[in-house]
């Protein structure tokens, strides 16, 4: 299909993703909204996400502040973290298979903005923000709930929730060791999908590098090596 226009969206894919989502719109033109790239033109997803992404925020909250009774806020900041992020709703994205329902302008179809992270997560919101202004709170929360639960029912250990970067800090903080030493080897690609290299450099010489779409996640995933090698 061309992800070009609303009409290119087949009847019968719709219906199965309300299947999915366990929640048949009562304005279906809302759906088809939240599957809108702002590529399109000016009546897109962007506001239902605004909307989705803090139903999404308060909702993972409260399902976390219920399954952690003993979990501190710093905790509890941490798991929310890791339930909202782009990643996460990414994975929950291609779950559904909106990857095949996406609305995009031809320009953001042919750069593959149908595969991008970023693009499925802002749709998954913009989902739960159509779901709300079609029923209302809480068969927004319920849905919610329902994309949530084998994240939630399968949560890491609290230190796992650390990134890289800080276990491997804490980590040679421990050891009275020198903190790593991160440095830019380049970037590559073009300005819409560039790929940074990074080295992280420990006391004892050890090096390690990492590729990412960010300085940051290239840093991340170095460090993440770093960890691996010195354990």
């Amino acid at each position: 299909m061309s992800h070009r226009s609303a009409i290119n969206v087949p009847e019968l894919q719709l219906r199965q993703l309300e299947k999915q989502l366990d929640y048949r719109f009562l304005k279906p033109e809302l759906l088809l909204q939240a599957l809108t790239h702002r590529s399109v033109g000016a009546v897109n997803n962007e506001r239902l996400e605004f909307l989705g992404d803090s139903i999404l925020n308060f909702t993972a909250a409260a399902a976390l502040y219920e399954v952690m009774a003993d979990a501190d806020e710093g905790t509890l900041s941490r798991y929310r973290a890791l339930l909202v992020k782009g990643d996460t709703l990414a994975e929950i994205a291609n779950e559904l298979g909106l990857f095949d329902l996406l609305i995009l302008g031809e320009g953001e179809l042919k750069s593959g903005g149908h595969r991008r992270k970023s693009t499925l997560a802002d749709s998954v919101e913009a989902i739960i923000g159509a779901v709300y202004l079609d029923s209302g709170m809480e068969p927004a929360t319920r849905l919610v709930n329902k994309l949530l639960a084998s994240r939630l029912a399968n949560l890491p250990k609290p230190d796992e929730l650390k990134d890289p970067k800080t276990r491997l800090q804490e980590y040679m903080q421990k050891e009275g060791l020198e903190l790593p030493v991160y440095e830019l080897i380049g970037t590559y690609g073009k300005a819409h999908e560039q790929q940074f290299e990074v080295s992280c450099l420990v006391a004892d010489q050890q090096l390690t590098k990492g590729i990412g779409s960010s300085r940051r996640r290239a840093e991340q995933e170095a460090a993440a090596k770093m960890l691996n090698q010195l354990s």
